[in-house]
């Protein structure tokens, strides 16, 4: 099964997810559906820096919209700061250091931005790494992959929730995930034991199918916020060089650039058409696509998503540390 999975996969890739992909899906696109104000409206991208998400918050910028940008390391957040402010003439440009890895951290973070802002409209939750080799997060001793694209996301989310529900333009939550999720079926006990025979890559599509099921537990749990995932193709970002090595030089000519890749990202935060599909779609090249290969067995029983949305809430509280009994 993991051959099939794995061979359908890369099949469906070089039909619908290369650069040649995206030249044909974007015939159809209406660009009238992007043709939009934002200003007064408030934005937050993880992974702002680089990549798709920096790609987003500029697009999101240049409509007028005021974007905080989730970021690790200082200086290249900075120098992308500057970048969008001098290309957009768009002040409103701020910026949060903050470890999705380090989930005390996030909660605390979105704690904070709750208490210090009265809105927020669209969260876009677009960090991810694909870390190859295995090793533990500094604080909580999470799995690195896990901890940073699953219970970062999640906490970051969770945390944000009631400032979005203040919203009354429409909020929405954007999951920016992956196809690699393809090949796996959700799995809430896969980071138990992931230390013998660890894959970098299976650890990374685990995490990507559980963000989507995220995505659809949120959209029932919370009807006022839209929830959307997508899968925005083969990108040539520095993650991706850092996690796909060797088959994106092989393949180079075939991935697209981030603003292709960054696409249905923006489309999905900012066009009033993306609200007319039911909140939790799944989405790639601004069309509503199927969460699994055909006979590969990966979907989940409700059971399974209802478990497993039961873990995620208790693995996120777990995390949080009650500063008032710090000594």
């Amino acid at each position: 099964m993991d051959a099939y999975r794995k061979f359908a996969l890369f099949l469906k890739g070089l039909i619908y997810e290369t650069k040649n992909g995206f030249v044909i899906a974007s015939r159809s696109f209406d660009n009238n559906d992007v043709d939009v104000d934002v200003t007064g409206q408030v934005f937050m991208i993880s992974g702002a820096n680089s990549g798709i998400g920096y790609s987003t918050a500029r697009s999101i910028a240049l409509k007028g919209g005021e974007v905080h940008m989730i970021c690790r390391n200082p200086e290249r957040a900075q120098k992308a700061k500057d970048s969008i402010v001098n290309e957009t003439k768009n002040s409103k440009i701020h910026i949060h250091i903050v470890d999705l890895s380090r989930v005390n951290d996030v909660l605390k973070f979105a704690d904070d931005f709750t208490k210090n802002h009265t809105r927020l409209d669209v969260l876009i939750n677009n960090a991810g790494e694909m870390i190859q080799e295995f090793r533990l997060s500094e604080v909580e001793n999470f799995e690195m992959n896990f901890a940073t694209n699953v219970v970062g996301p999640a906490a970051l989310t969770f945390g944000l929730i009631p400032l979005l529900k203040a919203s009354n333009n429409n909020p929405r939550v954007v999951i920016v995930t992956s196809a690699g999720m393809l090949l796996q079926k959700l799995n809430k006990n896969y980071f138990d034991k992931v230390e013998k025979d660890f894959d970098g890559l299976l650890a990374y599509a685990q995490c990507k199918r559980q963000m989507t099921v995220l995505g659809d537990c949120w959209a029932a749990e919370h009807p006022e916020i839209h929830f959307s995932s997508m899968h925005p193709g083969w990108v040539d970002t520095p993650a991706a060089r850092r996690g796909l090595g060797d088959f994106i030089v092989k393949m180079e000519d075939k991935f697209r650039n981030s603003d292709e890749g960054a696409d249905t990202v923006t489309w999905l935060a900012l066009s009033p058409v993306a609200l007319a599909y039911p909140s939790g779609s799944y989405f790639q090249d601004r069309c509503v696509v199927t969460k699994h290969l055909f006979l590969a067995n990966t979907k989940e029983t409700k059971q399974e998503r209802t478990d497993f949305y039961q873990f995620m809430t208790q693995t996120v509280a777990s995390c949080k540390i009650d500063e008032t009994t710090k000594v």
